[in-house]
C-alpha cells in the first residue's frame, strides 16, 4: 500500500509501466475481437460458410472473447496492472477509494489509447475485410429494441459484472478465480445480450471501434451506462458488505507482482 498521494508527474514516473500494460491489454483484446469477428462473420470466411446459425457463431465469439479476457487478466501484464482493461472498472475502484486520482486518470487515458491502437493494428492486418458491413470494425451499437433498451441492458450487465468481480476478488481463497468468473460473464453476454446493445460494458472498447469506423451511433450509451451500472454494483456491495471488505483494485492478487493501489489485501 502506498501511503503517499503523488502528483501527476510523479504518478507518471512511478507507474507508467502499469499504464502502458493497460494500454497493451485492451489493445490486444481489440485485435482479438477484430480477428474473431472477421473469422466468424465475414462472408466467404470458411467458418461463416460452415456455421449458418447466428446464435452458434455468437456462442463461439463469446467463448473466444471470454478466453481472451481470462488470458489477459491472468497474464503477467494483467497480474501487475490489475487487469482492468476498462475505464468503468478503474473509475469504480477509484470511487471505492482503492485507486489514486492520477492513477485512475492515466489508466483511463491509456485504456482509450490502447483500444484505438488495437483496432488500428487489426485494420492494417485485416485490410478491407474489417470494413465489411458484417464486421464493421466490431462496433457496438443498439439492436432492434432501440436505444432505451440498449441503455438499460448495458446498465444491467455492467452491474452484474462488477458485483461479481467485487464478490469474488475480495475473498482471498477465491481471488485467483476472479478472471474465470469475469470471462464466463463476457462469454455469456456476447452469446445472449449482444443483439440488444452490442455488449460493450466498456467506453474505451466502444470508442476504439467507433473511431476507426467513423460510426458514432448512440455513443452516449456506452459512456454512461457501464459506469452507472458498475457504480450501482459498488454501492450495493459497499452497503451490504462494508467498505472494509474491499481489499484492492486488482482482479487477480495472488501473484508476486507489485501493487500500486491502496491495498489492504495482505493486512
Amino acid at each position: 500500500m502506498n501511503p503517499t498521494r503523488p502528483g501527476m508527474l510523479e504518478s507518471l514516473r512511478r507507474h507508467w509501466p502499469e499504464y502502458s500494460m493497460e494500454a497493451a491489454l485492451l489493445g490486444t483484446f481489440m485485435i482479438s475481437a477484430s480477428c474473431f469477428g472477421a473469422l466468424l462473420e465475414l462472408p466467404g470466411s470458411p467458418v461463416r460458410e460452415a456455421i449458418a446459425s447466428p446464435l452458434v457463431r455468437r456462442t463461439l465469439m463469446g467463448l473466444a472473447m471470454g478466453l481472451t479476457a481470462i488470458a489477459l487478466v491472468t497474464s503477467p501484464f494483467g497480474k501487475r496492472s490489475g487487469g482492468h482493461l476498462n475505464p468503468s472498472v478503474t473509475l469504480t475502484f477509484f470511487r471505492l477509494g482503492k485507486v489514486e486520482a492520477w492513477d485512475a486518470a492515466f489508466y483511463a487515458l491509456f485504456q482509450f489509447l490502447g483500444g484505438i491502437a488495437g483496432v488500428a493494428i487489426a485494420t492494417a492486418f485485416l485490410g478491407p475485410r474489417i470494413a465489411d458491413p458484417h464486421v464493421h470494425w466490431v462496433t457496438t451499437t443498439p439492436g432492434a429494441f432501440g436505444v432505451v433498451v440498449a441503455f438499460v441492458a448495458e446498465v444491467a450487465i455492467s452491474c452484474v459484472l462488477m458485483f461479481t468481480v467485487l464478490t469474488v476478488s475480495n475473498v482471498k481463497r477465491l481471488n485467483r478465480f476472479t478472471p474465470l468468473f469475469a470471462g464466463a460473464l463476457v462469454a455469456t453476454y456476447i452469446t445472449i445480450e449482444a443483439p440488444i446493445s452490442g455488449m460493450s460494458m466498456n467506453p474505451a472498447r466502444t470508442l476504439a471501434s467507433a473511431f476507426s469506423a467513423g460510426d458514432w451511433t448512440a455513443l452516449w450509451i456506452y459512456f454512461t451506462a457501464p459506469p452507472l451500472g458498475m457504480f450501482v454494483a459498488a454501492e450495493i456491495y459497499r452497503r451490504t458488505r462494508g467498505t472494509h471488505a474491499i481489499l484492492c483494485a486488482k482482479l487477480h492478487h495472488e501473484n508476486h507482482y507489485r501493487c500500486i493501489f491502496r491495498c489492504s489485501y495482505e493486512s
